[in-house]
């Protein structure tokens, strides 16, 4: 994982999209969403690893991937931090550039307290999602 998200391993996205494909049946949904990268880190790694799974995700389904997120500001590192505070962190973070599909896939990398995906779920819903399922590559268990 560290590979893929730090040392711009990025061909291991397509691996890791089809890792999920194996385990998760295709969702009916119109569309994948990525959670998108913190702006600071995405230009330090120069790829935003969630955006890449989501692609490559999109082509095994056969489904479309939107880039409707966007971060509003750099945020602190989550790592090591509580609920309550990883909750504070993304609230009013993300925001919908235009319209989202009816039903999207959230896509993220890795899943641990779902403050981000909840973040992003609002986000989407605001942009006229009425269902939003989240699929990650891994779930941290803490």
């Amino acid at each position: 994982m560290r590979e893929w998200k730090e040392h711009g391993r990025r061909r291991l996205a397509h691996e890791a999209a089809t890792l999920v494909a194996e385990v998760v049946p295709r969702l009916e949904v119109m569309a994948l969403a990525h959670v998108p990268g913190d702006p600071e880190r995405a230009w330090e790694r120069g790829h935003v690893p969630p955006r890449a799974l989501a692609e490559a995700l999109a082509d095994i389904w056969q489904v479309a991937s939107i880039d409707v997120l966007a971060r509003t500001r750099s945020i602190p590192r989550q790592r090591g931090l509580a609920l309550a505070d990883r909750r504070s962190n993304v609230r009013r973070s993300v925001v919908a550039r235009g319209r989202s599909a009816e039903s999207v896939c959230l896509v993220d990398d890795v899943y641990t307290s779902g403050a981000t995906a909840d973040a992003c779920a609002a986000a989407l819903k605001s942009a006229g999602a009425h269902e939003v399922e989240v699929v990650t590559f891994a779930r941290a268990v803490r």
